[in-house]
């Protein structure tokens, strides 16, 4: 299954010039979603996974399935303000600004080996928020996987060279 035909691209969205890679497509897809969520779970099969921590809002959906696959628990990472319970949180740089991602404050244990997943990696802004927020909760973060791969912005380059083990399934080049 080629998954850049389950994925729809919206061009000049959310401004002139992007082409957005809409995953609902995928999702509604029932063999596209199942062999996705299979092969987002497959490279870290063998390896012990206590969490499983989805980046707000699709990897919400996909980390939910990929924990369920696993057996193991889910952790929301959410936008400032999103969570009832006490939080830790991490800031993180935006083109224009500044944005915030927080999890509860016993989301993690010390020692933790923790999966991070999302639909897509960009620039990596988030997903490195979302790894330095659960390090600095005490967690291992073994790997993240992402159904899309922007090369060209360099996110995925960014967590390799912080260390990171990253895997995606399909890599659109032009953004």
């Amino acid at each position: 299954m080629d998954f850049k035909d389950a994925i729809r691209t919206i061009p000049n969205y959310p401004k002139d010039g992007i082409m957005f890679r809409d995953i609902t497509t995928l999702l509604g897809n029932p063999r596209a979603f199942r062999r996705a969520v299979d092969e987002l779970v497959q490279p870290w099969a063998g390896i012990k996974v206590d969490k499983v921590a989805g980046l707000e809002a699709r990897g919400f959906i996909l980390g939910g399935a990929v924990a369920h696959q696993l057996s193991t628990g889910f952790v929301p990472i959410r936008k400032k303000g999103k969570l009832p319970f006490s939080v830790i949180g991490e800031d993180y740089a935006l083109e224009y600004g500044q944005d915030r991602v927080e999890i509860h404050t016993d989301a993690i244990k010390p020692g933790d080996n923790v999966l991070l997943i999302d639909d897509l990696i960009a620039t990596g802004g988030t997903a490195l928020a979302g790894i330095r927020l659960m390090e600095r909760a005490g967690a291992k973060v073994i790997g993240c996987s992402f159904v899309i791969d922007l090369p060209e912005l360099g996110g995925a380059d960014r967590l390799r060279a912080g260390g990171h083990q990253v895997h995606s399934l399909v890599a659109f080049e032009g953004h």
